[in-house]
């Protein structure tokens, strides 16, 4: 395998010889994400610093080797790069997995106007990758409930109709009704769901919620109970018609790790409500065209390549607002070469190309001033063209029959797994 650089951010304040004088932490909530501030000058997201904050632990070659060794499958390209960087507990998942126990995956989406954007198709191909290598049930929240409670200006039917057209858009993906079951919380929500959910509710006081998520008196209940309904579906018995009555069959979540404070309440409820911690696996977040002191936002259209982009759209985003690490002229290119480590494009490669070899060599080559800025971005272009171009097809053979399934909590499914203790 060849010797890929981790996409793991690098802050200036650590930097040699910078003397600090004024800075502003860095801010990573479920709501913001936003890179430290020193000396005035925007600093890329610190994942050293949010494991240590989070108490996380890294996914390291020891984790890697050992899921190797258990599965029978390389680590996804997501996993080897250390974009998927951090867990809770995911050995405990190789555990089971070795001793023929059942679990589950549980990802979930937050439905918005518009399509996807290609930083939110990570966790849903990671996914479609773990159910692929483990054979397990997924399910999938989409939180327009929480929509609802967050934008004023939505009608509750509005987030509704979001959460049917990003049906669609994970089933285009590639996952399958048999294994798959994606739910609308205004539309499941109800019998074993409401039934945890209130468990949950009466477990969790307001003191927890607030030093988890940070509300403030002029925060209405609606927001102060959603932690509620996004930590039950982390509960196998949520879910009867593919679980029964099983309290004790536990999940792996991936997910981007601004989730990580819904989890960390969900594992500090779990055991006296006599339920199976789940198990984390947090990944980076794909940062905006702009650089990396930020992530990829819907709401800002020149910092995101959207699932539903033509290929000229995706040309011209690429070559008008992705951050270059190049230099400004051929001469200093020549000289001085450029840094992969910053360069947006070369960036997106490594989320998207496979070919580990064709990494190594790009970013060799552009430090070398052997390929230009220009170079750099026609090549994320093709690639991106490419995947967006491919899942727009397949979009396009949804049918309406496709999305009814995929919601059916009563779709027959079944899982030889299950049938283990």
């Amino acid at each position: 395998m060849a010797d890929v650089p981790a996409v793991i951010a690098v802050p200036v304040a650590e930097l040699e010889g910078l003397v600090v004088q004024d800075a502003v932490e860095q801010n990573v909530t479920p709501w913001t994400v936003e890179g430290a501030e020193v000396n005035g000058v925007k600093q890329a997201i610190d994942y050293d610093r949010l494991i240590e904050q989070f108490g996380t632990r890294r996914i390291d070659e020891e984790m890697l080797e050992r899921f190797t060794r258990v599965t029978g499958h390389a680590p996804h390209l997501l996993l080897r790069r250390g974009i998927f960087f951090s867990h809770r507990d995911l050995g405990a998942i190789l555990d089971r997995h070795e001793q023929g126990k059942p679990f589950y995956l549980y990802t979930g989406r937050g439905p918005s106007r518009g399509h996807m954007h290609i930083g939110h198709m990570l966790p849903f191909l990671f996914c479609k990758w773990l159910q692929d290598v483990f054979d397990v049930p997924l399910v999938v929240q989409l939180t327009d409930d929480e929509k609802f409670l967050y934008k004023p200006d939505l009608k509750a039917e509005q987030t509704y109709e979001y959460s049917l057209a990003t049906v669609r858009e994970i089933a285009a993906i590639g996952f399958k009704p048999e294994k798959t079951f994606i739910f609308s919380d205004m539309g499941y929500m109800g019998g074993a769901f409401y039934l945890n959910v209130l468990k949950i509710s009466r477990s969790i006081t307001y003191s927890m919620a607030r030093s988890s998520f940070g509300y403030t008196d002029s925060d209405h209940i609606g927001k102060i109970h959603f932690p509620c309904i996004q930590i039950a579906p982390a509960f196998s018995s949520t879910f009867p018609s593919i679980f029964g009555n099983r309290t004790d069959i536990p999940c792996l979540i991936p997910c981007g790790i601004d989730q990580d404070p819904y989890f960390r309440l969900t594992r500090d409820v779990a055991k006296p409500l006599k339920f199976k911690k789940p198990s984390l696996i947090h990944g980076q977040f794909l940062p905006a065209l702009q650089g990396g002191t930020t992530k990829m936002s819907s709401s800002v259209d020149s910092s995101a390549i959207f699932m539903d982009d033509s290929p000229n759209t995706i040309k011209n985003k690429i070559n008008k607002h992705a951050f270059s690490g190049g230099p400004t002229s051929l001469e200093e290119l020549r000289e001085f070469g450029s840094n992969p480590d910053i360069d947006i494009p070369y960036k997106y490669l490594t989320y998207f190309v496979d070919d580990d070899q064709e990494i190594a060599d790009l970013a060799v080559s552009y430090r070398k001033g052997e390929i230009t800025s220009g170079e750099m971005k026609k090549r994320c272009i093709e690639v991106l063209q490419d995947f967006i171009g491919s899942f727009q097809e397949r979009e396009r053979a949804i049918t309406d029959d496709d999305v009814k399934n995929f919601m059916n909590p009563d779709y027959p499914r079944t899982f030889a797994c299950l049938a283990k203790k």
